[in-house]
């Protein structure tokens, strides 16, 4: 079983324009809402890839519901701990004219002590009979920047892995309790090493210094220049696979849980890295943070190139 904690659920709202004008009027084409969140996101891409998927979420009372019931529906199993308050609201602009999202993310309902510790153990509960731990995304008001340092300690004696999508200082402090897979950005890779890069060879001394502090396997998303992945040993391209892009939105998570599946059913590092980019390459293909279709994701998979360097 994998689960995937989301402490900051989100509603997410896609409004598309035809073309946006900053400090102008835009009207509205088309629009759509997603109960979200990264790790809703990555539950519920496990879900579709047929995997067995436990989500673990802050559910604020007011519309917490949104989350259980889009879980449920994918056939997620949900638990969580309620908060005061209502699920926050994510505006997704997308510019049709030029294919790009610009995001507006409200921060969430505040958390405090009590219920930060009924969550820590709620997630080792949750760990002991699982193979993976997904830890994603941002963390709500009032919980401090290492609390997913502070889970991955926690569990560090238990057989699971540990797989852990933050940024900035959340993804700092974790990699001091040696997460089996991260998955930084170019922008997170240059704060979290102070390289810059030039090219491959360049990114994959960076990501093997990160392997080198305790880190197992280093993906790194580069955009619409592909991706790359190490586990130290082997290093991984994939150059972008040619598809028309509808949304990038969620697109991470799906690269996040391709690859934790992959992991999950014994693959190698070359295989399993397919699998992720093939969910990310599908998540580009659907609208707002609508995620994969299985089917599409199934058909990419041949479609995405592996090099290695």
């Amino acid at each position: 079983m994998i689960t995937a904690v989301c402490l900051n659920p989100a509603i997410d709202r896609t409004a598309s324009v035809a073309a946006l004008t900053p400090g102008g009027l835009n009207r509205v084409i088309a629009s759509r809402s997603d109960a979200g969140g990264k790790g809703v996101n990555v539950a519920v891409t496990l879900a579709r890839l047929g995997e067995e998927a436990t989500c673990l979420c802050f559910l604020p009372r007011e519309n917490g519901r949104l989350v259980e019931e889009k879980l449920a529906a994918e056939g997620v199993a949900c638990a969580g701990v309620a908060l005061e308050g209502a699920i926050r609201t994510n505006l997704k602009i997308l510019d049709e004219s030029k294919a790009e999202i610009t995001e507006i993310n409200e921060s969430g309902a505040p958390v405090n002590a009590r219920q930060l510790d009924d969550m820590a153990a709620l997630i080792a509960v949750h760990a002991a009979k699982s193979d993976y731990l997904v830890l994603s995304g941002s963390l709500p008001p009032g919980c401090p920047a290492s609390f997913y340092r502070e889970i991955m300690e926690r569990v560090a004696s238990l057989p699971c892995r540990c797989v852990l999508d933050a940024d900035a200082n959340r993804l700092r402090e974790g990699l001091t309790a040696r997460p089996f897979l991260i998955k930084p950005n170019l922008h997170e890779l240059t704060e979290l090493t102070g390289a810059e890069f030039s090219g491959l060879d360049d990114i994959d001394r960076a990501a093997r210094a990160l392997v080198d502090r305790g880190v197992g396997v280093v993906a790194v998303s580069m955009g619409g220049d592909g991706a790359f992945v190490t586990d130290g040993a082997v290093s991984l391209f994939a150059p972008p696979v040619a598809v028309r892009a509808r949304s990038t939105v969620g697109a991470g998570d799906a690269m996040i849980a391709g690859l934790t599946a992959g992991f999950a059913r014994g693959l190698p590092l070359d295989e399993a890295f397919r699998l992720g980019v093939a969910c990310a390459t599908a998540g580009v293909m659907s609208e707002g943070t609508g995620l994969i279709d299985r089917q599409t994701c199934a058909g990419m998979l041949d479609r995405v190139e592996i090099r290695r360097l």
